[in-house]
């Protein structure tokens, strides 16, 4: 088949196009390179089939035109990260609303599955330490908190979806993703294991927002671009709300502990507020942990990497960005196996 990923050139996004084109398909990746890098699809330059269209989902005629010869969507683009979606509200919304409604309506004139990927902050601020479920109610702040823009506007791209597949019959998959991990992850906009891998391998303190009590699961990208095509591939699948994870959570306070003992680093840890990283009034959410139950009814899925052996890869990773590009460019061509 041929493929069209939005936002391929990001972290998951050429992960997953590394996949597909490793199993023969065409692919084609649509992105602004806003957020996303066109380095992460090097591997696939010479590729037979591999299109790159850097443009834009919030321009009508360029997804119309990239979807006129593609067989599947996966709707990957969005804004990423909790510093961008404080800093660029404006963005934020454009980008998941219009961009989604664009890929939504272009799909549907063609009759093409379509992926929309979405995230675990729809599920908002849970005050209960329990793994969440698909049909579980979502709790969010004020809408004077920025930070809870994001994660409506993605409930917003599912209900869009549901509706375009309930009452013209698209085939959606709605896939939540919660916290993809792995080589190429950015910690630019506040994504936590990159920066506490990065800070510890250049002896520099490691920041903790907050009281470091707040649990996080994590998924090796590997799992989640196994779990993304799976779904595709389950006549099951259409119509639902999957979540993407892995079951196990750890605290932050956790997390940094570990980075610090596995790389051997001198870093200190240290506790900053969330204020004076992301301004007033900001809310943060204490637990995020998934249910795997209906990913894992659907399609057998398993995580493969637990959190040492995720840990493992991204510190192997980034030490071989720190020593040379060169190295890390190999390190990435012999992993590949076990990314896809």
């Amino acid at each position: 088949m041929r493929a069209l990923i939005t936002g391929g050139a990001g972290f998951i996004g050429s992960h997953l196009a590394e996949s597909l084109a490793a199993d023969g398909h065409e692919v084609w990746v649509l992105d602004d390179l806003s957020t996303g890098q066109r380095k992460n699809l090097c591997g696939l330059e010479h590729q037979p089939g591999f299109r790159f269209i850097e443009g834009s989902v919030l321009d009508e005629a360029t997804v119309t035109d990239c979807l006129s010869s593609v067989d599947v969507v996966y709707h990957l683009a969005a804004v990423v990260g909790v510093r961008l979606v404080v800093e660029s509200p404006v963005r934020t919304l454009e980008t998941n609303l219009k961009g989604t409604e664009n890929v939504l309506r272009a799909c549907y004139e063609r009759k093409l599955p379509v992926l929309l990927a979405s995230t675990s902050e729809v599920y908002g601020r849970h005050l209960e330490n329990r793994p969440l479920s698909e049909e579980d109610d979502r709790i969010y702040g004020p809408p004077t908190v920025g930070r809870w823009s994001y994660a409506a506007s993605k409930a917003v791209d599912e209900f869009l979806g549901l509706a375009y597949h309930r009452e013209r019959g698209l085939p959606v998959v709605i896939a939540r993703f919660f916290n993809t991990v792995g080589p190429r992850q950015t910690g630019r906009y506040g994504m936590v294991l990159p920066s506490f891998v990065r800070a510890a391998l250049q002896g520099k303190p490691l920041e903790i927002h907050g009281d470091g009590s707040q649990s996080r699961s994590f998924t090796w990208v590997g799992d989640c671009v196994r779990a993304t095509r799976s779904l595709m591939q389950t006549p099951e699948a259409v119509g639902e709300v999957v979540n993407i994870g892995h079951g196990s959570e750890v605290t932050i306070a956790e997390l940094a502990r570990r980075v610090v003992a596995k790389t051997g680093s001198s870093s200190k840890v240290v506790h900053v507020t969330h204020e004076s990283v992301y301004g007033p009034g900001f809310e943060d959410m204490q637990f995020r942990t998934p249910s795997i139950a209906k990913l894992q009814r659907l399609t057998g899925y398993a995580p493969s990497y637990d959190l040492d052996q995720i840990l493992d890869e991204v510190i192997a990773y980034e030490r071989a960005q720190e020593s040379a590009p060169a190295s890390a460019a190999a390190w990435v061509e012999s992993t590949q196996p076990t990314l896809t």
